[in-house]
């Protein structure tokens, strides 16, 4: 059998990362040289490598994040230096969705609350959790469509047994007269079964009035807190930096 014909025959075996390799590992062990059981553990490596890839690759995808790219290095601590760093690393490590504990991201907008939770959702990929998020109003409006037609119990099903749900920006659209009481059911099916981040930039005593029913919102957040984690976002805001500026660069002048 020669090398076309191995490549081929790996390729059946769905080996393609081995059969990618083939000709350069082949290389590799004539000139180092490599023995047999190295020559084999490299190729076994090069497949276990580009499986776990797409594994990431494939989770990040199904995750729906607005903004893919947002991770902890490309977030600014030094802009609000009062959001509690080690905490922020801490949710990063996965080991709170171990612990089936929630968490609550809250401050003004543009505080970076949307940055830092889509950003431990992509860490929380690399350590091997599935993730999914929705913003607010979207996660509302397809509980509102599945209801409709009658696909509801699927959709719980399948918000309920992801390993972290981040739902995003409660407090930035105005919601359906049934909001509180899907976010209830929603957080009371994933209550110590799964981990749940929310952001809100509202204090949550406004999150009565915002959602409309403050029984509901009660025992929602009595769910949320009970071993959650509360992250403190701000006070300066990101969408309003420029502005700022603008004064002292004319001031510069």
């Amino acid at each position: 059998m020669n090398v076309a014909e191995l490549q081929r025959s790996l390729n059946k075996l769905r080996l393609g990362s081995m059969a990618q390799t083939l000709e350069t590992r082949l290389h590799q062990a004539q000139s180092e040289p490599l023995a047999p059981i190295d020559f084999l553990s490299v190729l076994v490596t090069d497949e276990l490598t580009r499986r776990a890839d797409r594994l990431i690759e494939r989770r990040i995808k199904q995750a729906a994040f607005r903004d893919a790219g947002k991770s902890l290095d490309s977030f600014d601590f030094n802009f609000n230096p009062k959001i509690n760093r080690k905490q922020v690393f801490e949710l990063a490590t996965g080991r709170f969705i171990d612990q089936r504990h929630d968490a609550l991201l809250l401050g003004p907008p543009g505080t970076g609350k949307s940055h830092l939770a889509q950003a431990i959702g992509l860490a929380a990929i690399h350590n091997g959790y599935r993730v999914l998020y929705r913003e607010t109003y979207v996660l509302l409006e397809q509980i509102a469509d599945a209801t409709l037609d009658g696909t509801r119990k699927e959709l719980m099903i399948c918000f309920e047994q992801v390993a972290l749900l981040i739902i995003d920006d409660l407090g930035m659209r105005k919601l359906p007269i049934t909001a509180a009481e899907d976010l209830l059911e929603l957080i009371m099916r994933r209550h110590q079964r799964a981990s749940t981040i929310m952001t809100s930039n509202r204090p949550v005593d406004d999150w009565g009035k915002l959602l409309g029913d403050s029984p509901a919102v009660t025992a929602m957040l009595d769910r949320l807190l009970e071993d959650g984690h509360v992250l403190k976002c701000g006070p300066r805001s990101w969408r309003t930096r420029k502005h700022d500026a603008l004064p002292s660069e004319k001031n510069s002048r």
